[in-house]
């Protein structure tokens, strides 16, 4: 008998506690896993947002942004996962570093 987790092409959950994206900024983390989905509030170029699940301290956490930056990076840089990084904000935008 097959298995779903065999052939199902959905991503896994990604679990943790709730942190916003000020709490992490300038701190050595670890990005786990991420994913991109369209957004209600079409407030950013491309209309969807970020679900981010890193480490931080030890703990798993997850956090949600709608940064065009940093989903362009992760996009690029998805086969690198899992990589430390830390976040920065550079004006009005953060980016990875």
């Amino acid at each position: 008998m097959r298995k779903f987790s065999d052939f199902s092409e959905e991503q896994g959950l990604l679990d943790g506690n709730k942190i916003r994206i000020d709490d992490v900024l300038n701190l050595e983390i670890t990005i786990l896993n991420f994913s991109v989905r369209a957004s209600r509030y079409s407030k950013n170029r491309s209309g969807n947002y970020l679900t981010l699940q890193l480490e931080l301290d030890g703990e798993r956490r997850v956090l949600f942004t709608g940064s065009d930056v940093l989903i362009d990076q992760l996009e690029k840089y998805a086969k690198m996962i899992p990589f430390e990084t830390v976040i920065k904000k550079v004006d009005k935008f953060f980016t990875l570093t």
